[in-house]
């Protein structure tokens, strides 16, 4: 449970993606540096439920795939996402490759049902830009809710 101390700068983080189409440098890199610590002493207890180098392996995992796809295609994934990448990563690898996986697809796909949702509403164009902080952090917290009900 001490993802729930990430919870307030994930909605502040939402909030900001959809008003300006940022992801704040001044939120997301101390998220992704301050995200492995609680993890980290929280492996230290009994009956941790996760697992610290599933948690670093996430977020390197998780980085690395955001960094290719910024780098293929910088339009469709901004860089703010790209730094997002490691505290999602890490919450979501603490329970497992599983659930980084199940967490990453959530996210895509709410995405891609908005953006969908908009076209077949007349509000946006193909070539619109969506926010996709809100639903990566969104699918995250799917992941880690189906994590800590199957764990």
């Amino acid at each position: 449970m001490v993802w729930l101390l990430l919870v307030p700068a994930g909605v502040l983080l939402a909030a900001v993606d959809v008003a300006v189409h940022r992801l704040p440098d001044v939120l997301t890199l101390p998220l992704a540096v301050a995200t492995p610590v609680p993890l980290g002493g929280a492996a230290l207890l009994p009956g941790a439920g996760g697992s610290w180098t599933h948690a670093l392996l996430g977020a390197l995992a998780l980085t690395a795939c955001c960094v290719m796809l910024f780098l293929t295609h910088p339009r469709g994934l901004g860089f703010g996402d790209v730094k997002l990448a490691p505290a999602l990563g890490a919450v979501l690898g603490w329970y497992g490759w599983d659930i980084l996986i199940v967490g990453t697809f959530a996210g895509f796909l709410l995405s891609a049902l908005y953006g969908i949702g908009l076209l077949l509403t007349r509000r946006a164009g193909r070539t619109t830009a969506v926010p996709f902080g809100p639903f990566s952090l969104a699918g995250a917290l799917l992941g880690v809710l189906l994590g800590t009900c199957i764990r």
